[in-house]
């Protein structure tokens, strides 16, 4: 699982974060998406890794900035039974 973490500029409040949220749900397969306009940034999961100039432009096209996107692996969670499964 892929993590991509970008850095957006001129989000305000609540619809903002909502409105990141659609585009990026529309023009990407997604598992989760978290956008916060306090820390301006928005935290992706996906399957496989997301094309950054697609993203830049769907950013932009919503009408908002791309600062900057950071992309990794996800750390996986572990449940609070986590222990009683063996590898």
């Amino acid at each position: 699982m892929t993590k991509t973490v970008l850095k957006i500029d001129g989000m305000m409040c609540g619809m903002c974060e909502s409105h990141i949220n659609d585009c990026i749900r529309k023009n990407f397969s997604v598992d989760k998406v978290t956008t916060s306009h306090s820390k301006r940034q928005s935290v992706i999961l996906s399957q496989e890794p997301l094309d950054e100039d697609k993203i830049c432009s769907v950013i932009a096209d919503a009408g908002y900035t791309l600062l900057g996107v950071t992309s990794g692996e996800a750390e996986e969670k572990k449940g609070l039974f986590s222990f009683l499964h063996k590898k």
